[in-house]
């Protein structure tokens, strides 16, 4: 049976996953209210797990490391109440090699090998190659959904990362090719990089590892 994370883990959880983001971003990214999500980073500052921070015009929440060790031992301890860090584990190990294809289809929409010139930007004149890479996509897009379902058969918090995904690639299918790799919406990539991440803190290993 699938568990519930408690919301104050939600919150600093959503701070660690998203990097840098604002109260309404932080608040949407596990449904929690906007009172209750200021009310708890305010909390987290106090204690330094989190600090606000602005630049070109953006203002935002992003952990310390202080946080992000809090982060981790939440997590921990999450996991071990389900008894089912196995079960995460293995689909982490299966996550692995779809990654690899996905950070391979990413570069192959981003570049386009040319005579002479190995790393020449696509310039998305080439159909035949694009289909290629959206293929790709609707593959992995395959691939995503069991495992996005028995991750969260053990934690509801990994509810969506498939749907999200698909979505993302719905919108590419349509002619928008953006959402593929946009840091500002929430692209293939995008969504691709939370999960990533918040695989990796949940199990507490090296992100780069395996990679």
């Amino acid at each position: 049976m699938t568990q519930d994370s408690p919301v104050d883990l939600l919150v600093l959880h959503a701070v660690r996953i998203t990097g840098f983001a604002d109260v309404p971003a932080l608040a949407r990214r596990f449904g929690t209210g906007l009172d209750e999500t200021t009310e708890l980073l305010e909390d987290a500052e106090a204690r330094g797990w989190v600090q606000r921070s602005a630049f070109a015009g953006l203002g935002g929440w992003s952990l310390t490391v202080a946080g992000r060790t809090e982060n981790e031992r939440q997590l921990a301890s999450e996991l071990a109440r389900t008894g089912r860090e196995g079960d995460v584990g293995e689909a982490y190990r299966e996550f692995l090699p779809l990654n690899a294809r996905l950070q391979r289809a990413c570069t192959d929409w981003q570049l386009r090998p040319a005579p002479g010139d190995r790393l020449a930007p696509n310039d998305h004149t080439d159909p035949a190659w694009d289909a290629g890479v959206l293929g790709e996509l609707a593959a992995i897009d395959r691939d995503l959904a069991p495992l996005g379902r028995r991750l969260s058969d053990v934690l509801a918090r990994f509810r969506g990362y498939d749907e999200r995904f698909a979505t993302a690639l719905g919108r590419v299918q349509a002619g928008d090719g953006g959402w593929v790799d946009r840091t500002d919406v929430d692209s293939c990539h995008r969504v691709w990089f939370e999960l990533h991440e918040d695989l990796v803190a949940t199990l507490g290993v090296d992100r780069g590892a395996g990679a």
